[in-house]
């Protein structure tokens, strides 16, 4: 059962911590393998349930990382785009030429 599934008369009394995220990453880990497993034998009906899960997980993540007062204001930057300063430096002007 999830870690996320909390008694009605203890909602909003849990202590958040480390420990408790990373055992719902870790639940999340083993969810999408078995939702890949499951998909690869064509049994929808177990993939639909465990999904389900998966939802309700990474909404009760994104739901303590919005409460959160000290998580970051902004992602970093892997995979993005270069900066626009990177941009400008390889982009060609007017004349056809790299700036320099």
């Amino acid at each position: 059962m999830s870690i996320v599934f909390v008694p009605k008369r203890l909602r909003g009394t849990a202590t958040i911590n480390q420990e408790t995220i990373q055992r719902l990453l870790e639940e999340n880990d083993q969810l999408i393998r078995c939702i890949t497993e499951y998909q690869q034998k064509g049994r929808a009906v177990e993939c639909v349930q465990y999904q389900q899960i998966l939802h309700r997980n990474i909404v009760y993540l994104a739901t303590i990382a919005d409460a959160s007062p000290d998580a970051p204001m902004e992602a970093p930057n892997v995979g993005a785009a270069p900066s626009s300063t990177a941009a400008a430096a390889i982009a060609p002007d007017a004349g056809g030429q790299k700036r320099s």
